[in-house]
């Protein structure tokens, strides 16, 4: 009995302090909405849609161009895929020398050469179908996650890839 007794007077002192006296002076505050709980979504945009793409495709032979920092921040690999071997020759071409130029932090780096690894760069000859990737010394970690910047090896040069 005086269980029930304390379980009423609880259901009553609730419901007393959810109302709230409102004047005629006062108008009704807006019940806020809770924010509509988002899904991580797995789509990733074609970085290179339109005619960027079109374009690295048809002049230079090459897709699915992407910038990423590994190493904790130490080193930027540039990673491309191969579609036509002949197009693609300038890329993997040792006697052109890869830059990534980043203008927000207003550097250029270069591929380290080891001393007996040599240059962390692929320069077999490309094979369609096939991805290759080179390496960039980020020593100071002055190209951060989200920067904008440009590679460019030889001839070719790829503006506004993103870092990830």
């Amino acid at each position: 009995m005086l269980l029930a007794a304390g379980a009423a007077a609880a259901l009553v002192f609730s419901v007393a302090a959810a109302q709230t006296p409102q004047g005629k002076d006062k108008a009704a505050s807006p019940v806020a909405k809770p924010a509509p709980a988002t899904t991580p979504s797995r789509y990733q945009p074609d970085r290179f849609a339109g005619r960027a793409g079109s374009y690295y495709r048809l002049t230079w032979g090459v897709d699915s161009l992407g910038v990423k920092l590994v190493e904790s921040g130490e080193v930027i690999r540039f990673t491309y895929r191969v579609l036509d071997a002949s197009k693609a020759k300038v890329l993997n071409d040792k006697k052109n020398e890869p830059a990534l130029i980043a203008p927000r932090a207003g550097v250029k780096l270069a591929v380290p050469s080891m001393e007996k690894v040599g240059q962390l760069r692929q320069s077999s000859t490309p094979e369609a179908g096939r991805s290759y990737w080179m390496a960039f010394s980020n020593k100071g970690r002055l190209v951060k996650h989200g920067d904008h910047v440009i590679v460019q090896i030889g001839p070719f040069r790829a503006d506004g890839l993103v870092v990830d």
